[in-house]
């Protein structure tokens, strides 16, 4: 219990107390390696693999708990926002949500919002640029494949080289995945946090590009090349801390940007 109580500094006695009750199931249901590599202070990115739609509750709570209540944003569907309680809980992190889906239950269709006119990718580095961190799961939606990461959009990778924050990878795994081959709906997980991955000469490049890509074809077209790399080179990373293989079946990018695992490290300052 003594984890329970330890400092939350960016809080207030309410919002503290209310972390501190969000994270009693964590006690019971995740563990942790690698917090050490939680940054201290700054904005950073935390991205994460999805397997379940428990771990959409409980890692957020984890991670704003040992960042001793620093608000991380992520980005979630709208829907998530409309349903009451948990709606209101999500409010409380300030999320960044994604509008494109369309809610299964009609009553919670009918309170659709209209789309912001920026997309989510400009909205994400715009929150980095006022010194805010964000997490993401690249792959978009809940994966629960035992043995492989789904292929994930470059929308993170264009965040990552546009705001050129620092990334913090962390995968999650369950001992049920590996004991019986199969992603648990309740059930114990692990946490593990790799440490903190930057991408500068890529970065660099991408500020070039993107300061003269406004009717060059070829510009636009190696933009989306070097996010590729950066998420194939994400993805590799979360495989290594999730315990789940990452390859795409679908046949890579063609020219001379196309992302594959060979040649990562002539293309991009691969950090895996």
């Amino acid at each position: 219990m003594q984890t329970l109580f330890r400092s939350l500094p960016y809080l207030t006695f309410r919002k503290a107390l209310l972390l501190r009750l969000l994270m009693v199931p964590n006690l019971f249901l995740s563990r942790a390696t690698g917090l050490e590599n939680l940054p201290k202070s700054g904005s950073a990115i935390y991205v994460f693999n999805h397997n379940n739609a428990l771990e959409s509750l409980l890692v957020p709570v984890f991670l704003m708990f040992h960042l001793g209540g620093r608000t991380v944003s992520f980005v979630i569907d709208w829907m998530f926002g409309k349903i009451p309680v948990l709606g209101w809980l999500m409010r409380l992190t300030d999320p960044l949500y994604v509008y494109h889906k369309r809610s299964t239950v009609p009553l919670i269709e009918r309170r659709r919002p209209v789309s912001p006119l920026q997309g989510v990718v400009e909205r994400c580095c715009e929150r980095l640029e006022e010194g805010g961190s964000i997490g993401i799961f690249p792959e978009g939606k809940r994966n629960p494949h035992p043995a492989r990461l789904a292929r994930a959009k470059p929308g993170i990778g264009h965040i990552v080289l546009r705001s050129g924050k620092p990334v913090i990878p962390v995968g999650i795994d369950f001992p049920l995945r590996r004991r019986k081959g199969r992603i648990p709906v309740f059930g114990r997980m692990v946490l593990t946090i790799g440490a903190p991955l930057d991408f500068p000469e890529s970065s660099e490049r991408y500020a070039a590009l993107k300061a003269r890509s406004g009717s060059n074809a070829e510009c636009r077209r190696e933009l989306h090349a070097l996010a590729e790399a950066a998420t194939g080179a994400l993805m590799q990373k979360l495989s290594a801390l999730c315990g789940k293989t990452f390859g795409d079946p679908e046949p890579p990018l063609s020219g001379s940007f196309a992302y594959n695992h060979t040649t990562c490290k002539k293309e991009l300052p691969c950090p895996v």
